[in-house]
């Protein structure tokens, strides 16, 4: 039952990512075309305590919008995109900082991430060890 709600709370905040933006004033003037053409990059992370994703229930969750503006309920939406950017979308790929002490208590975080990012679908999970090493990786996107 747990997966269904994590599922559950996933297919919502996605809805309302996308769907988000269509409502509005009827007679509301239609926005500028972007300049060029972009593939989508839209993303719902999840945040819950415990060793796998399939066994928590997500605490938190965030959408992020990296195309074609960052956007999103993502409290640092800009400095994620960019950092994804530079990680060539590779979660990965974020390098943990060196300047950060955590202790070395042990209570998982698992992260996850679902959607879209630069046209191609990304299904990513984490276990840190606890909320402090999460919050080393990167500066911005795992912090929410």
């Amino acid at each position: 039952m747990p997966n269904t709600a994590r599922w559950a709370a996933t297919l919502t905040l996605t809805a309302t990512a996308v769907c988000g933006s269509l409502t509005g004033a009827a007679v509301a003037a239609p926005a500028p075309a972007p300049s060029g053409l972009y593939a989508p990059s839209a993303l719902v992370l999840t945040l819950g305590h415990g060793d796998i994703a399939a066994a928590v229930t997500p605490e938190r969750a965030v959408t992020l919008t990296c195309a074609p503006t960052a956007s999103g309920t993502h409290p640092a939406a800009a400095d994620a995109c960019a950092e994804l950017r530079a990680a060539g979308g590779d979660f990965d790929a974020l390098a943990a900082r060196g300047d950060v002490k955590c202790t070395k208590q042990y209570d998982p975080v698992v992260v996850t991430v679902e959607g879209v990012w630069r046209g191609k679908r990304v299904a990513y999970e984490r276990t840190f060890a606890n909320d402090c090493v999460k919050n080393t990786y990167g500066t911005a996107v795992f912090t929410f």
